[in-house]
């Protein structure tokens, strides 16, 4: 079975021929040492895995033919991440564990205490793509640019439920056995905490549950992780019911 999985916004079939990417091309040619027939393996976020047959290959362009479907599509549950972006490396961490652990969308937001106040959307959604590509997906999580949390939260649809994962509530960790399954999304605050007028908002909304994390506050890209894993293990695709 092949090995190298690549992400591909284009619809895929059998027998249909597709021209790679340039930097496709190169990663294929230069990097991973691929030739003419060859085989990898296809993604686009909508018609599955296949494996495919490389067709035709040169350093910066090239073609591939797929062959089968692999595995089927396999959708995220309807869970979205809202987290404030912090240093670089640790947000390309965030966006990567999201992607890997199932995220359906992916929302920096920009909150009081946000250290970041800009963030390049393209490449944080090109760090989605490789999570994918690693991790055996079939789905990539849009990664939207950054929004101001309180715009955000003056549009939000109050059917989608906020998991807002608080650092006052330090303590044993929740379980979320009493939460319906649904739309969701999970708040993770920034370094500095949330300030009084934005817990102050969120307190008052009845679509949001505050939930503890456990004895330690945690840092903002390993809540993330811990947040994703409870939602995932009580009302995700974890659960076997």
């Amino acid at each position: 079975m092949a090995k190298i999985r690549l992400f591909i916004d284009h619809p895929l079939a059998q027998g249909q021929g597709i021209a790679l990417s340039s930097d496709q091309a190169h990663y294929l040619s230069s990097v991973m040492r691929q030739e003419a027939g060859d085989e990898i393996l296809l993604f686009n976020g909508r018609d599955g895995e296949w494996l495919a047959r490389i067709a035709r290959l040169a350093k910066r362009n090239g073609d591939v033919v797929p062959e089968r479907q692999t595995a089927p599509q396999m959708d995220p549950p309807d869970l979205w991440l809202l987290f404030a972006p912090i240093k670089k490396a640790r947000t390309d961490f965030i966006v990567e564990k999201a992607a890997e652990m199932g995220a359906a969308r992916i929302v920096p937001v920009q909150t009081d205490f946000t250290n970041s106040e800009r963030i390049r959307q393209d490449r944080l959604q090109a760090h989605a793509v490789e999570a994918a590509e690693q991790c055996g997906g079939t789905y990539v999580p849009e990664v939207t640019d950054l929004n101001p949390l309180s715009r955000l939260l003056d549009g939000w649809d109050g059917t989608r439920r906020i998991l807002w994962a608080d650092e006052a509530m330090v303590g044993p960790a929740e379980t979320l056995a009493g939460l319906t399954k649904g739309p969701w999304a999970i708040l993770i605050g920034p370094e500095g905490g949330f300030s009084e007028s934005e817990r102050a908002r969120l307190s008052a909304m009845d679509c949001v549950t505050r939930i503890s994390l456990g004895p330690r506050i945690l840092r903002a890209d390993t809540a993330a992780v811990a947040a994703l894993a409870l939602w995932q293990a009580e009302l995700g695709d974890w659960r076997r019911d």
